[in-house]
């Protein structure tokens, strides 16, 4: 006797679970297994995924007065786990304002997103990957894209009010005035002037790599390259923030996934005079260990190991996850061809000049800036390097990253090397526009 196709003991499963459901028996046996469900909430977006054994099946429709968002999972029976997913939004998400579940149907599990705007839903599948199996995704987006430039020239004028706001208290309090201050509005929209400053401003994008759905590589006692590399990256922040004529763009500034292409988008929207991604990556062998800096190369890696390491950092998307590749092979061979020498030659430059403050923190791995087709290094206009910080698969090294003093020593280092590098290169004046 032949035996059963993997179709056919499904459909032969299915049909004895409806007869189980109708007796009001329980039928599992046809149902799909969730894992796991996860919320990443972000002023870029919020995502929520669903990990199970088996691919899932979904509708959803959008909803108003009140804005809502319904989606209909075939396959499911209600589980601790989908119940799981009630708690786990948070009350500063900027787009869930709750979740309801429940069995709709026998087959069928109903989600209601309650919402606190219209939203642009994303509703897609990811096959297996790393240590993912299926995922069932639902990326909220707001209905009007963010615009980096213009949440960049907010971010600065509030930090510029928040200072002046400190300023006129400290004198308040000093000449002793009384009575009660007027409530300070919001931060106004960028003007000609506004604009102005900024286009005497160095922008530094930073760009912490991974995140989300996305850990990065996981050191020996489970320390996530995700959260070393953010908390490094706005340490950075600050201090760029605080030397003047300087100003930092994040790519991220929390826990969720940023596609590669998107990174390098919102970098080039804002105009940046520098993108510097920050990594702690793996090594196929818990020895490697030390500082490295990689720039773009257009006539393929500088080594096997570049090699390995731009192939492993390009495999991100697929880790963490998005509806389409972010372009396909010929825009990027376009994206490659437009990144000059001038560019890649720049990208050089500050690398040498950050190994050169790397080697006073620690161990370099190499001593010379590396070149492999780092996808995320593809910004035809912006000078651009990648930094591994050090190798979380060595023990070690995993420990010195962990501490908040050795951590210090690295955004130092990063400072020093980014204003050596524009004290040998000033940026050239370029006019900034919304």
């Amino acid at each position: 006797m032949k035996p059963f196709s993997t179709c056919t003991r499904r459909s032969v499963l299915e049909r004895l679970g409806v007869v189980l459901t109708a007796l009001g028996l329980p039928a599992t046996a046809w149902a799909s297994v969730v894992r796991s469900v996860r919320v990443w909430p972000a002023a870029l977006y919020t995502r929520v995924t669903i990990e199970s054994d088996t691919a899932l099946s979904v509708t959803h429709q959008r909803l108003s007065l009140p804005e809502r968002l319904v989606i209909d999972i075939d396959g499911l029976e209600l589980s601790s786990q989908l119940r799981d997913l009630v708690s786990k939004v948070q009350p500063d998400d900027p787009y869930i304002a709750a979740v309801r579940v429940g069995q709709f149907q026998p087959r069928v599990v109903r989600l209601v997103l309650d919402l606190k705007q219209a939203v642009a839903p994303q509703l897609f599948s990811l096959a297996p990957v790393a240590n993912y199996q299926h995922r069932l995704v639902f990326d909220l987006h707001p209905t009007v894209e963010q615009d980096p430039l213009l949440q960049f020239l907010q971010d600065k004028l509030r930090a510029e009010g928040q200072a002046q706001r400190q300023l006129d208290d400290a004198l308040g309090d000093f000449i002793g005035q009384v009575g009660q201050r007027s409530t300070t509005p919001g931060p106004p929209g960028p003007t000609a002037q506004d604009l102005q400053r900024l286009e005497r401003l160095i922008i530094v994008a930073i760009d912490p790599g991974h995140g989300g759905e996305d850990p990065g590589a996981i050191g020996p006692t489970g320390l996530k390259e995700k959260d070393v590399v953010l908390s490094i990256g706005l340490q950075l922040r600050d201090r760029i923030n605080a030397t003047p004529g300087m100003r930092a763009f994040m790519t991220r500034d929390g826990d969720y996934f940023v596609p590669l292409g998107e990174r390098v988008r919102r970098a080039r929207r804002v105009q940046a005079d520098l993108f510097v991604s920050i990594h702690a990556d793996a090594f196929f062998t818990p020895q490697a260990r030390g500082a490295s800096v990689y720039a773009l190369s257009t006539q393929g890696a500088s080594s096997a190991a570049a090699r390995w390491m731009a192939d492993r950092e390009n495999a991100s998307d697929a880790v963490g996850g998005i509806q389409a590749p972010v372009a396909d092979a010929q825009v990027l061979r376009a994206m490659l061809d437009m990144s000059t020498t001038a560019q890649i030659n720049d990208s050089l430059q500050l690398g040498s000049a950050l190994l050169t403050q790397l080697d006073q923190v620690g161990r370099l791995h190499k001593r010379r800036v590396e070149q492999a087709g780092f996808a995320v290094l593809k910004a035809p206009d912006v000078p651009s390097v990648l930094v591994e910080t050090a190798f979380i698969s060595n023990p070690e090294e995993e420990r010195r990253l962990a501490d908040n003093d050795y951590q210090a020593g690295l955004v130092s280092a990063l400072h020093r090397g980014i204003r050596q590098y524009f004290s040998r290169n000033p940026p050239m004046a370029r006019r900034r526009t919304l």
